[in-house]
């Protein structure tokens, strides 16, 4: 059983959680008072252009400028096309001046040391694809692994897509039927003609809002066999049936008076997740030490001794570490670059087994995931991008 439980305390408080089984599997905290910015579209003006960074700086009427880079101003291109312009050979000054205005929308959230960073490239997400305003191509999520599933709905999308929209096909697109997938397309395309009939208004001025967080994993997870929502929130029920409303989809949602923290000990897994230390089933264990530029996993035999040789014991303690590596980055969110140093393996083939069980378990993960492989030291380096961060 899947459900969406969402629990708000007295201080505005969130915490969204997924959960199957009674196990929690993603969880997203926010709080109503602080303002998250990320998706939002705005008409800006630019303030100052900085030509040794190849970025400019950008007033969206917040209270700090955002922060905008080269490459999101020139259009966006298909990155599976090869032999494109090099951006290296355009100078910002020669693309944008000071005072001049500009759509954009917000990529990353602002931080108490930086602005938001923002790009004109927009993306509009639906229940199967995501609308890219002002693109020209389309694209298949890469999870969808089948090769005529993908040449099926690129020949679907491809014969309805007008000029000016590019596609990013999902994986929730997965055998869904010609009428669905255009009836998403048909909308974000009605909300982006609501959205661009803005562009002349005085800059800077917000021109659209996100519903934050729940917005975005409701859209994500609608498709995936979501058996109901619960939520304790007035205002966050009615948020969640407009938005359900809107994607055209009917879950059972239950509004209930109490903390919703009591079911499944959810307050103890969540104090269980942010723990630095996890015990695997074997005995070993893995920590989890998050830094400004990276996050570093360790993984030891802790209590575990093995019964055969010293290869096939570190093999058993990797291979449990994988499993619960992937389902941690997934619990926590974690994004960016990812080191794991596991205890070293002796024998190539387990190497190459150990990453063939952390990528078919980051097959579970929604979010993106590129495995680079084992470092002449012997660490492996990842990356995951954030689902939902202030980062």
């Amino acid at each position: 059983m899947k459900e969406i439980i969402i629990n708000k305390d007295d201080r505005k408080n969130k915490i969204i959680m997924l959960v199957e089984n009674g196990k929690l599997i993603e969880k997203y905290q926010e709080n109503d008072e602080i303002k998250r910015l990320e998706g939002n579209i705005y008409i800006g003006k630019i303030k100052n252009v900085l030509e040794g960074m190849q970025a400019a700086f950008i007033d969206i009427g917040e209270n700090k400028n955002a922060f905008i880079h080269l490459k999101d101003i020139l259009p966006k291109v298909d990155v599976t096309v090869e032999n494109q312009n090099d951006d290296e050979q355009i100078n910002i000054k020669d693309v944008v001046k000071v005072g001049q205005t500009m759509l954009v929308q917000v990529k990353r959230d602002s931080t108490s040391k930086k602005g938001a960073r923002v790009s004109t490239h927009m993306n509009l997400p639906g229940r199967y694809c995501v609308l890219m305003p002002n693109a020209n191509f389309v694209t298949v999520s890469q999870k969808i692994e089948d090769k005529n599933e993908k040449e099926r709905l690129l020949n679907i999308v491809k014969n309805k897509m007008l000029n000016d929209f590019g596609v990013i096909i999902r994986t929730s697109a997965i055998n869904k039927n010609e009428e669905e997938i255009l009836e998403d397309i048909d909308r974000l395309i009605k909300l982006w003609e609501e959205i661009s009939k803005n562009e002349s208004v005085e800059a800077p001025k917000l021109i659209y809002k996100t519903n934050g967080i729940i917005q975005r994993i409701l859209i994500d997870l609608v498709d995936r066999q979501i058996d109901r929502i619960l939520v304790n929130d007035d205002e966050e029920y009615n948020q969640i049936q407009e938005i359900l409303e809107q994607l055209d989809v009917k879950i059972n949602i239950e509004l209930k008076q109490d903390s919703l923290l009591d079911i499944y000990e959810l307050k103890k897994q969540i104090e269980k997740s942010e723990e630095r230390k996890i015990w695997l089933r074997c005995g070993g264990f893995i920590t989890i030490d998050k830094t400004e530029a990276l996050t570093a996993i360790d993984v030891n035999s802790g209590k575990y001794v093995g019964s055969k040789n010293l290869e096939q014991t570190v093999f058993t303690v990797n291979k449990e570490a994988s499993i619960e590596i992937a389902r941690q980055l997934r619990l926590r969110d974690i994004g960016g670059i990812v080191i794991i140093d596991y205890i070293d393996m002796k024998e190539k083939e387990n190497q190459n087994k150990v990453i063939d069980i952390l990528k078919e378990n980051l097959k579970l993960d929604r979010s993106k995931t590129q495995i680079v492989g084992f470092t002449e030291l012997n660490l492996l380096e990842m990356t995951r991008k954030h689902m939902c961060s202030n980062d």
